[in-house]
């Protein structure tokens, strides 16, 4: 067999590929509207923090998750990753319609949390090695454009049925049609990538890491200062989806209202990366990174004066093109600092640093708004996340 790099080369398989991914984000998508007021009204809690430990869950599993997924990634085969975070998926939808009591929803999470970082990071990797050098941004673009506009739009989707029929069991259904689908396609016709990271590894002049997690993590300048910005990034994400929606009920905003304001962000940041994603391919990788955090730091930091609901629609927009900026620039720049063999274990790393923020920016968020006020939060969020522009703008590297 021929192997070629490319986007050109290999567009059906890469189609798939965004198809798939489309289908792992919509899981997440089921989600991101609902759950923070399923918890208020089904089940009682009103701790902010109990509420947000369903984002802990998932935040740490798909954390620990995204590692190994990334460490056993050239053993055990990138297709094979795939399926089994789809096997993992089949019980999502049926713990969240029928969930007696929150611990219920907290077992869903597990499984999303393991779902998404084998799904999600076998999707990356194996677009990355189709590719090639050339086209990583776009590569990325495509591949968080089409998870992240499908969060966004089943977010859409789900507050609407919710507002209409209530908020289960209708809304969840959406989600037996994901885990068959993406199940389905990836065991029928997707292929494994191996051989295109061999071609890679052949034709690479990136120097090998001489120790994957600590440099990944802290000590390769570049490497260590998008890793710092992952995980911020995701801090303030995770801030977002649990804090966001009980923001607005508190300013009196209808289910419906807070679904749209809510789905801005993912949406926007789904469409944008289309754009976003090419640019690094020709812009400062660092740049964009430095622009995206701060713009992300603004809009959080606005939420403090905004009470109309064009305002907080705005800043939604605002914050879902800071992220859109910096999501595919992330996954472009650790591919480009990393040799092929390093690769899938250096975005492993990377994920698992990253996606614990989803974690950190619950915890830290619900334990602010329990003993202070969710303006507190707010406040510290946003700048922690300017803080994290600057330590990119001295440490980085073009």
């Amino acid at each position: 067999m021929e192997v070629k790099l490319g986007l050109k080369e290999n567009w059906q398989q890469f189609s798939l590929l965004v198809l798939v991914n489309a289908f792992v984000g919509g899981m997440v998508g089921l989600e991101r509207s609902i759950l923070p007021r399923l918890a208020s009204e089904e089940f009682q809690m009103a701790s902010h923090t109990a509420i947000f430990s369903f984002i802990v869950v998932f935040g740490i599993v798909k954390a620990v998750t995204n590692y190994f997924a990334g460490h056993f990634a050239n053993a055990v085969g990138r297709r094979r990753l795939l399926i089994y975070g789809w096997l993992f998926a089949i019980p999502i939808p049926f713990l969240l319609m029928w969930a007696p009591s929150w611990n219920w929803i907290i077992v869903a999470n597990i499984l999303l949390g393991i779902n998404q970082g084998l799904a999600w990071s076998s999707t990356v990797t194996m677009k990355i090695d189709l590719v090639g050098d050339k086209q990583r941004g776009l590569a990325m673009g495509i591949n968080e454009f089409a998870g992240y506009l499908s969060v966004g739009l089943v977010a859409l989707l789900t507050a609407w049925i919710a507002n209409a029929y209530g908020i289960r069991p209708y809304p969840f259904y959406i989600g037996i049609v994901f885990v068959i689908l993406g199940l389905a396609l990836s065991i029928i016709w997707v292929k494994d990538t191996q051989l295109f990271v061999h071609k890679a590894a052949a034709e690479s002049s990136v120097p090998l890491l001489k120790n994957r997690f600590w440099d990944t993590s802290l000590w390769h300048r570049n490497l260590g200062s998008i890793t710092q910005a992952g995980l911020v990034n995701n801090l303030n994400d995770g801030m977002i989806w649990g804090l966001f929606p009980i923001l607005l009920a508190t300013k009196g905003f209808s289910l419906a209202d807070i679904g749209l304001i809510t789905a801005i962000y993912p949406l926007v940041w789904g469409l944008a990366q289309l754009g976003t994603g090419r640019l690094s391919d020709f812009i400062c990788q660092k740049d964009l990174l430095v622009i995206g955090m701060l713009l992300q730091g603004v809009a959080i930091l606005g939420l403090l004066w905004a009470e109309a609901f064009f305002v907080y629609a705005a800043l939604s927009f605002v914050l879902g093109l800071g992220t859109a900026v910096v999501y595919p620039t992330f996954l472009a720049s650790i591919a480009e600092n990393t040799h092929p063999t390093d690769r899938a274990a250096s975005l492993g790393i990377f994920r698992l640093w990253r996606d614990l923020g989803y974690a950190f920016g619950a915890i830290l968020t619900g334990i602010l708004a329990d003993y202070f006020e969710l303006n507190v939060s707010i406040v510290v969020i946003g700048c922690l996340t300017v803080v994290s522009a600057g330590v990119l703008k001295v440490r980085m590297t073009c």
